[in-house]
C-alpha cells in the first residue's frame, strides 16, 4: 500500500450513546495508508488439499479512536466506556469478496499476518480484532451491487460467516418479494442467529467531517518507514510457498508450520543443526504438537513450544542419530516421549537406557530363522508376491530385540533367508 507522507485528524460528528463527546477522532481526507492488497488462501476441497489463492484489494487503512461498547439486554442497554478513546487501525477493503467463505479466509489470513508481525494477538473474543461486514447482493450476470447493509457484533469467525449468510438470504428474500433494501446498520444476535436494525446508515456528508483543531498533522519520516518495512517478517503464505518449493515439504506440513511464527522459527533453527527438513518437520507437526496438546488438555502450563522443555537442538539431534543409524525410527518415538518429559538430550537418553540399534548380524539372523520357521503362512504370502507379508515376520524379531534390530539389516536378512529356502 501507499503510506502517506502526511496524515491528519478529523472529527466525525454524530449523536449516539457510545460517543460521550458526540464526535469521533478519525482520518477522513488523509488516512495513514491508501490502497494495497492481501493474498488469501481459501479452504481446499478437503483438509489435506491446498485451496485456491485470491487477492483482496484494500481501499485504505486509517487510525481512529474506539467508541464505547454497547451491550443490549432484555430491557436495558449498558454502556462500557473503558475502551472509549483507545486508538485503533481500521482496514477497509474493496468489495472483492463474494461469499462468507472468502470473507472468513480474508480475516484468517489478515489475522495471521498481524500476529506474525507482532502487532497484536488478534483475539476476537477480547476485542483485539473486530470486524464489521458490509453486505450487498446483485443479480446473476450483473456488475452493479445493490444497497448495502453493515453487520455489527461479530466477535468470532463463526459469527462473521453466519451473519453474512443470513444477510444474503434476508436481502434475497426481500428483493424476490419486490421490496427494497434499506441502507442501515444491523446488529447480529448470536443467541437467536438473526440480525435486527440498529439505525439507518448515514452517508459521509451526514457526519459533517472537519479537521480537528487540537491535533497537528503527522509527518511520516520516510527513512523510519523504510526501517520498519525491512524489519517485517516473511509473510505466512510466502513462507509456505518457500517451504514447498525449496524444502519439498507437502501442504499438509507447511499449512501447520506456517500458521505459527514461533513454530516455523523453531523448525528453521533445528535445520541449522541438522539439515533434514522432512523428518524434522514431521516430528514438530506430529509428535511435538501432539504432546503439547496433551499437556494443555491436562490443564498444565506448557502449551506452546517456548514453554516446553525442548529446544530445536533436541529435535535436530534426535533426527540426526536416527539418520546415522544409532537408533531406529521406532526407538526414536520412545526417545522423543522421554525427551519431552525430561528435557534430556536424545543421545543421553539412548546411552542411559541402552537403546542403541543392534547391528549384530548373528543375533538378528538367528531370530529371523525362528520367525520364518514359526510363520509358514506369511512366508508363502511373501513368495506369492505380497511384500507386506514380511511385516508379520519382522514383528517377532523387533519384539525380541525390544525394537533395537537394524530395520534395513532385518529386511535384507529375511529376504535372503526366504529366497535361499
Amino acid at each position: 500500500c501507499e503510506i502517506a507522507a502526511v496524515c491528519k485528524w478529523d472529527r466525525k460528528n454524530y449523536f449516539y450513546p457510545d460517543s460521550p463527546k458526540n464526535y469521533q477522532l478519525t482520518q477522513n481526507e488523509e488516512p495513514l495508508c491508501i490502497g494495497g492488497k492481501v493474498e488469501i488462501e481459501l479452504p481446499g476441497p478437503s483438509r489435506n488439499v491446498e485451496g485456491d489463492h485470491l487477492w483482496v484489494q484494500l481501499n485504505r487503512i486509517h487510525l481512529e479512536e474506539d467508541p464505547g461498547k454497547l451491550t443490549h439486554e432484555a430491557f436495558d442497554t449498558v454502556i462500557d466506556f473503558n475502551r472509549a478513546g483507545v486508538p485503533l487501525a481500521e482496514i477497509v477493503t474493496e468489495p472483492d469478496m463474494s461469499s462468507s467463505t472468502e470473507a472468513v479466509a480474508f480475516l484468517n489470513c489478515l489475522r495471521n499476518m498481524i500476529i506474525y508481525a507482532g502487532i497484536s494477538d488478534c483475539d476476537m473474543e477480547k476485542g483485539q480484532m473486530r470486524c464489521d461486514a458490509n453486505v450487498s447482493i446483485r443479480p446473476v450476470g450483473s456488475d452493479k451491487l445493490g444497497t448495502r447493509t453493515e453487520m455489527k457484533n461479530l466477535n468470532s469467525m463463526s459469527n462473521v460467516k453466519a451473519s453474512i449468510e443470513y444477510e444474503i438470504s434476508r436481502q434475497t428474500d426481500i428483493l424476490e418479494e419486490g421490496g427494497k433494501i434499506t441502507q442501515e446498520t444491523r446488529r447480529w444476535d448470536v443467541d437467536k442467529a438473526i440480525s435486527f436494525s440498529l439505525r439507518s446508515k448515514e452517508e459521509a456528508h451526514d457526519y459533517r467531517y472537519f479537521p480537528d483543531p487540537d491535533l497537528m498533522p503527522v509527518r511520516m519520516d520516510r527513512a523510519r518507514v523504510a526501517e520498519l518495512e525491512a524489519e517485517l517478517p516473511e509473510r505466512p503464505l510466502d513462507k509456505q510457498r518457500r517451504y514447498q518449493e525449496e524444502l519439498g515439504l507437502p501442504f499438509t506440513i507447511t499449512s501447520v508450520l506456517c500458521q505459527d511464527r514461533e513454530l516455523s522459527e523453531f523448525f528453521e533453527a533445528a535445520l541449522e543443526t541438522h539439515n533434514a527438513p522432512k523428518a524434522i518437520a514431521n516430528y514438530i507437526t506430529n509428535d511435538l504438537l501432539r504432546e503439547l496438546s496433551a499437556v494443555s488438555d491436562h490443564g498444565e502450563s506448557a502449551h506452546s513450544v517456548s514453554q516446553s522443555k525442548l529446544t530445536p537442538a533436541h529435535i535436530a539431534t534426535l533426527v540426526k542419530i536416527i539418520d546415522e543409524g544409532v537408533i531406529s525410527k521406532q526407538i526414536g518415538k520412545e526417545v522423543f516421549t522421554d525427551m519431552f518429559a525430561t528435557g534430556d538430550m536424545p543421545d543421553a537418553i539412548v546411552e542411559k537406557k541402552g537403546l542403541k540399534q543392534s547391528n549384530d548380524t548373528g543375533e538378528i539372523e538367528a531370530l529371523c530363522r525362528e520367525a520364518i520357521a514359526g510363520n509358514a503362512k506369511a512366508v508363502g504370502q511373501y513368495k506369492d508376491g505380497n511384500e507386506k507379508a514380511l511385516n508379520a515376520l519382522k514383528g517377532p524379531v523387533m519384539k525380541a530385540t525390544k525394537g533395537k534390530a537394524n530395520p534395513a539389516m532385518l529386511d535384507q536378512l529375511l529376504k535372503q533367508l526366504i529366497d535361499a529356502g
